[in-house]
């Protein structure tokens, strides 16, 4: 599952021909580095290393986040510590959706977002707690 994943999101790119400067926060390249790991080349230049774990419990959309309180209605450990993603398609030139191993697939996780999640090491691994 995971080299199927791999193939598909090595595959999905920007056409640089198309970005403009005013884009540069927009991906150049997104693929899938290893199992647990994301790679995002942002067309600035920037690289931003996701553990596919810390994005998938980032995700935004009603059935994760209560859209009126905002609070997660995603509870961590109902997410498998293998989850990962098996496909990636692009939601015009602003966002990608995610289909997921564990069979969600509402998501939609928009550039601006990821960038900003990324830079405030948001999705960087997470760490089993020891208790």
């Amino acid at each position: 599952m995971a080299a199927e994943a791999s193939r598909l999101l090595a595959h999905w790119r920007y056409s640089p021909s198309i970005m403009k400067t005013a884009d540069a926060h927009l991906p150049s390249k997104i693929e899938q580095r290893d199992p647990r790991t994301l790679s995002i080349l942002w067309a600035d230049g920037l690289e931003s290393l996701i553990d596919v774990r810390a994005l998938r419990l980032a995700c935004g959309c009603a059935n994760c986040i209560d859209e009126w309180s905002g609070e997660a209605l995603l509870a961590p450990e109902n997410v498998p510590a293998d989850v990962a993603p098996i496909g990636l398609e692009p939601v015009g030139r602003y966002a990608i959706q995610i289909n997921w191993s564990d069979g969600h697939n509402t998501g939609i996780y928009p550039f601006e977002r990821l960038r900003k999640l990324s830079e405030d090491g948001r999705l960087d691994p997470i760490l089993p707690r020891i208790v």
